[in-house]
């Protein structure tokens, strides 16, 4: 490894030469970026660690790969508030034994995310650790009419996600599995695990319109994310289905597992999940549907109480979190 002033100098030539730094009036090489909001938006601020053994592994998974996931769940964040992205910090933790080709790898990981969505990496830190490490604080813009959060569900909102579910957690089984899935339903499964895309350019269209009530991306499992919708809205949730991706349908299925049941466990989607009213969710989903090519995917719906609750065979059953739980 090069020393740390000749390792950042040579970071900061990569990042300059595939970012943009519209409004930004400094960037790497000093104490702090500075950057020049818009006067019309308000700024939104996330942070988001990746640690080597509890969210990637190095051996079944590439640096780009890594350097991407960890972007991609600080953008996750920004689309659920309906905010566009506009500037990251990067804290990265090295261990003894890295090489400069793998901390490049990484940030071209890193800078394929963040560029396809005019973000600009702005510095950031490089410290020694126990294992790879990745800690991004990112920052967005979004009008203060178009922010949603979490807690603005109302009683009777029809609760919907942008995609299909369960794909990054198939990918995540396929890596200990081995050839269980089709050529096909590997590669749907890898991309979902290793290259998840932010639903940015879709949270900044939901997040304006005023029939959307709340929002927030599933990165940690519907059934747990839902959850948490329900308390802070203080309302309760019956899921009545939930669209399953194909590669995690057929992982299910080789693992003797419900499909559904699957899905409703996988964290890292990073689709986002919207309470819609409900008068308005046809027109609105017809709209999203021209707008994307896809439609959105009604999963249930909000009501009155506490809890949540799955509906099978024409009755309802408590639906305890399943997903994924940083601290369990």
């Amino acid at each position: 490894m090069n020393s740390e002033d000749r390792l950042i100098a040579r970071l900061r030539e990569l990042i300059e030469s595939q970012g943009s730094r519209r409004k930004l009036c400094n960037g790497i090489g000093d104490d702090a970026a500075v950057w020049q909001p818009s006067r019309s938006h308000r700024s939104v601020i996330t942070t988001d660690a990746s640690v080597e053994g509890v969210h990637f592994r190095v051996d079944t998974m590439s640096m780009h790969d890594v350097g991407w996931r960890a972007m991609a769940s600080n953008l996750s964040d920004l689309a659920a508030m309906g905010a566009r992205p506009v500037l990251a910090t990067v804290t990265l933790g090295l261990p003894a034994d890295s090489d400069s080709e793998s901390v490049f790898e990484l940030y071209r990981g890193m800078l394929a995310v963040a560029s396809a969505h005019g973000c600009v990496i702005a510095g950031g830190d490089i410290v020694r650790a126990p294992g790879w490490m990745t800690s991004i604080a990112a920052v967005g813009e979004v009008r203060p009419t178009h922010v949603k959060g979490r807690g603005g569900a109302r009683r009777g909102d029809v609760l919907a996600v942008t995609g299909p579910l369960g794909g990054s957690r198939a990918g995540l089984h396929l890596a200990d599995n081995g050839r269980v899935l089709t050529e096909d339903l590997a590669a749907q499964a890898q991309a979902a695990h290793c290259r998840p895309e932010p639903r940015v350019r879709e949270g900044q269209f939901l997040a304006a319109s005023a029939h959307v009530h709340a929002m927030m991306d599933i990165s940690d499992g519907l059934s747990t994310d839902l959850a948490r919708m329900c308390e802070r809205s203080g309302l309760a949730a019956t899921v009545d289905e939930v669209p399953v991706a194909e590669c995690a349908a057929s992982m299910a299925q080789t693992l003797g597992e419900d499909p559904q049941a699957y899905a409703l466990a996988g964290g890292e989607d990073y689709e986002l999940l919207v309470a819609v009213n409900a008068r308005a969710f046809p027109y609105l989903n017809a709209r999203f549907c021209k707008r994307f090519g896809r439609p959105l995917h009604a999963v249930g719906h909000m009501r009155e109480g506490s809890g949540l609750f799955v509906r099978k065979g024409g009755r309802e059953e408590p639906l305890a979190p399943t997903g994924w739980d940083h601290l369990g």
